[in-house]
């Protein structure tokens, strides 16, 4: 079987991390991208090198650069031509008041969470198209479908990731290229790390599953989406535990 590449973007932790992992387990070779985390990304590579059949590289960058990503796009076309699939998963969060949000938290947030897959794509897709086969996964949130209170600027990013994903599946759906977003509950990753024990304990009372969802449990929703029918494009699939 010929060898299969994904890039997981912001994949030294969390959500990141587990489809790294989970793509490493099935034989993949794995393109590993963080902006700051370096010690945690070598990590990932030495727990892929160590417990898996697949193998990885390290692609440390900026998605929200568009030269770092130009860079990122150059050493991964130089090893494997073409990803099978392109996994947009870097993101930040901000919580505070709108009236409190300064103009650069608002650029980091909007970059970070949106711009950072229109650069990724940008550059996935032309070899993609010339081969007539690809997958292009991106991790939203459940409040760019419902928003949230506080968190003005993660909502209005993951609501464009969501527009973004309808509209370029539409696009690539001619060239046999799937376009699905997955918009993430409350998952128990560091992000979630500032709630007190009350404040974890009251939002798991009002998830109807009654609890957090764990990291590999979105990453095993990425890996069957990459493997799901063909025609199977331009949806934003929940994993939220019934919160939605």
């Amino acid at each position: 079987m010929p060898q299969k590449y994904v890039l997981v973007t912001g994949s030294s932790r969390g959500i990141g991390k587990s489809i790294a992992l989970k793509f490493a387990s099935e034989g993949w070779h794995v393109f590993l991208n963080c902006r700051y985390r370096m010690d945690a990304l070598q990590n990932v590579k030495e727990e892929i090198e160590a417990s898996t059949p697949g193998s990885c590289e390290l692609l440390p960058g900026d998605v929200s650069s568009p030269a770092d990503v130009a860079h990122i796009f150059r050493k991964i076309h130089a090893s494997c031509g073409c990803l099978d699939v392109l996994v947009n998963n870097a993101g930040i969060s901000h919580i505070g008041l709108l009236t409190d949000m300064s103009d650069r938290e608002w650029e980091q947030i909007i970059h970070t969470n949106l711009s950072s897959v229109f650069y990724c794509c940008r550059a996935a897709v032309p070899p993609m198209v010339s081969r007539k086969a690809g997958r292009i996964i991106n991790i939203s949130s459940m409040w760019g479908t419902a928003g949230a209170s506080c968190e003005v600027a993660y909502s209005a990013a993951k609501s464009g990731v969501h527009g973004f994903t309808k509209a370029l599946a539409k696009e690539l759906a001619p060239s046999n290229i799937q376009v699905n977003a997955i918009a993430c509950g409350v998952i128990d990753t560091d992000m979630n790390s500032q709630l007190s024990d009350d404040e974890r304990a009251a939002l798991e009372y009002e998830i109807p599953a009654g609890r957090f969802g764990e990291t590999e449990e979105a990453a095993a929703l990425v890996w069957g989406i990459a493997h799901a029918p063909s025609y199977l494009t331009g949806q934003i699939i929940g994993i939220d535990g019934g919160y939605i």
